[in-house]
């Protein structure tokens, strides 16, 4: 790779003579790709530098030497190319051109090697004829290199291999016998079709690894000896013979048939199994099975735990029917364990929620256009600073009618059209009643300011005078959890928004309202523990701006970046 063109002139200058040397390399980065096209004034100098400069080692690596061919279609079509495997890792690129040098004219030889440089037991041999290419097959084929008999078959392109199972000539042969060698093996599968290969593989040392492979000449007859030899007893060992398959196959296999388990057992556990979440730190398997076996058959039953062992708050219970399960989770839903009240839910897939709140979304009308993160910004009550409300939806009072009591409205809570969804946004802070122009007494929803008129029992009276009173200890404000139990339902919910939003909008500042009032929509415990467990909190949140993105409601990031795209930083 790092080759350079003054190095090429150098060594073939002494060949003939030069007339332009390029090294490829890549548009951006300017790095070599590893090859390079070198044009001779004559013909018969470029023919001595294939004779005598092919595989001369540069930089530490032989180079390979080849006739340029600028017509793709020649070298696509496989025309002369034979394919080569079963060699031996120490069989290099130029013992490769000299086994098959008597065959014709060799364009190309190399044997395919991995990332590091190591052989993967197989090459490429293209001749400039179709007729070589025969001889080759015909001369080579079934050849002892290096003590191991080398296959050598037409080169066929990727897309015209056969990858199903109803057509194959290679067979894969395990659970050998350490005493079977190449010759048993043989012995056993020619009873079927003449074979084109056979080996038993080995270790280092030459003992045998326990498997193999046989390649027939016939499709018809490697599947005759599947059937016929799969499950045979050789008196030690019964073999295991089966298509061979390429890795990227074997895997793709194991993909398939694990998402089939996998979509079974949630067939079979659909409805019956539970997710829990927001456990106390000390409640393990044995403490969870103790808790739900009052409700029925427990199948299994787990807490998660991290690398170093610690509880993860969350786990699974299953139980034996979806009767018992609901039955869990109408009854321990939301009751106090330990310190913390339990979340339990039914167990679903994570695509399976996804959809679920798209389709959820997608049922809410969108926001007019025009408003910050889709959402309109009202001030703050009178005298309430840094208040914080939600949208309710129930339908608005009359213009200057009272709003404690009225029908849909929850005090805390500014009223919104019916079906509007419930987005939480912080307020703006308002100007104090009696200070600015206008007269005293008027808040920022005073006349005047094109709001309703603030009811006489919200209004604020003038400031008075008031002694200034003694230094005192400032009383600690009560926990999150105190404020909830001293709460009803409906202010409840607001203050765990105003707990919530200021989380979201340390992760999502652009569409906080928006995710917030998406979260708030989760069961009430769940919410707390998303407050309590940040990492949670923030999977959550990807989860909702995943839903948002898919819908086609999330902000704008080139409008942010718009934003910031005129600043210069010195």
């Amino acid at each position: 790779m790092s080759v350079s063109e003054a190095q090429l002139y150098e060594m073939f200058q002494q060949v003939g003579h030069v007339v332009s040397i390029r090294v490829c390399r890549d548009l951006i980065t300017r790095r070599s790709l590893g090859y390079a096209y070198i044009n001779f004034g004559a013909a018969g100098d470029a023919k001595q530098a294939i004779e005598t400069l092919n595989y001369t080692r540069v930089n530490g690596r032989p180079i390979r030497i080849m006739y340029s061919q600028r017509d793709p279609s020649s070298r696509k079509s496989g025309l002369g190319n034979v394919f080569v495997k079963n060699l031996d890792k120490a069989v290099t690129n130029k013992d490769l051109h000299e086994l098959f040098d008597g065959c014709g004219t060799i364009l190309s030889a190399k044997v395919a090697s991995d990332g590091s440089g190591n052989s993967k037991g197989y090459g490429f041999v293209q001749f400039d004829t179709d007729e070589a290419a025969k001889k080759a097959i015909d001369t080579v084929n079934g050849k002892m290199v290096h003590e191991k008999p080398v296959f050598v078959g037409p080169f066929v392109r990727k897309q015209e291999r056969s990858t199903g199972s109803s057509s194959f000539s290679n067979i894969y042969v395990k659970n050998l016998g350490e005493a079977v060698t190449d010759e048993d093996l043989k012995k056993a599968f020619e009873e079927y079709g003449p074979t084109t290969s056979v080996v038993v593989m080995k270790d280092a040392e030459g003992k045998s690894r326990g498997f193999g492979f046989v390649n027939f000449e016939e499709p018809e007859h490697a599947a005759a000896a599947v059937e016929k030899l799969n499950g045979h007893d050789d008196g030690e060992k019964e073999w295991f013979v089966c298509r061979a398959q390429k890795k990227s196959e074997r895997e793709a296999q194991l993909r398939a048939q694990f998402e089939q388990e996998r979509k079974e057992r949630a067939e079979k556990f659909a409805g019956a199994n539970l997710y829990l979440k927001n456990l106390d730190d000390q409640c393990d398997d044995e403490k969870l099975r103790q808790i739900f076996g009052e409700f029925g058959t427990i199948t299994s039953c787990r807490v998660m735990r991290d690398s170093q062992g610690a509880s993860r708050g969350s786990g699974f219970v299953a139980f034996s029917s979806p009767e018992e399960a609901t039955r869990a989770v109408t009854e321990m839903n939301g009751k106090m364990i330990g310190a913390k009240p339990l979340y339990v839910a039914i167990a679903q897939r994570k695509e399976d929620r996804q959809a679920r709140l798209k389709a959820q979304f997608q049922q809410r009308p969108a926001m007019p256009p025009g408003m910050p993160g889709g959402m309109p910004m009202y001030p703050g009550a009178p005298g309430v600073p840094g208040a914080q409300m939600y949208f309710n939806p129930g339908m608005a009072p009359p213009m200057g009618g009272p709003m404690p009591g009225y029908p849909g409205v929850i005090p805390g809570m500014r009223p919104g059209p019916q079906g509007m969804p419930q987005y939480f946004v912080p307020m703006m802070q308002g100007r104090q009643p009696g200070r600015g122009k206008g007269p005293r007494g008027r808040g920022p929803m005073g006349p005047g300011r094109g709001g309703m008129r603030m009811p006489p029992q919200m209004r604020v009276q003038p400031e008075m005078p008031v002694p200034m009173p003694q230094p005192i200890a400032e009383p600690q404000a009560p926990s999150l959890a105190q404020q909830l139990a001293q709460a009803d339902p409906d202010s409840q919910r607001m203050i765990i928004g105003e707990a919530l939003y200021p989380l979201v909008e340390a992760l999502e500042p652009q569409a906080a309202a928006k995710v917030t009032g998406m979260l708030l929509e989760m069961d009430q415990s769940e919410v707390l523990h998303l407050i309590e467990d940040k990492g949670a909190l923030s999977s959550k949140v990807s989860e909702a701006m995943s839903v948002l993105r898919q819908a086609g409601q999330a902000p704008d990031a080139d409008a942010v970046a718009d934003g910031v795209a005129g600043l210069s930083v010195a």
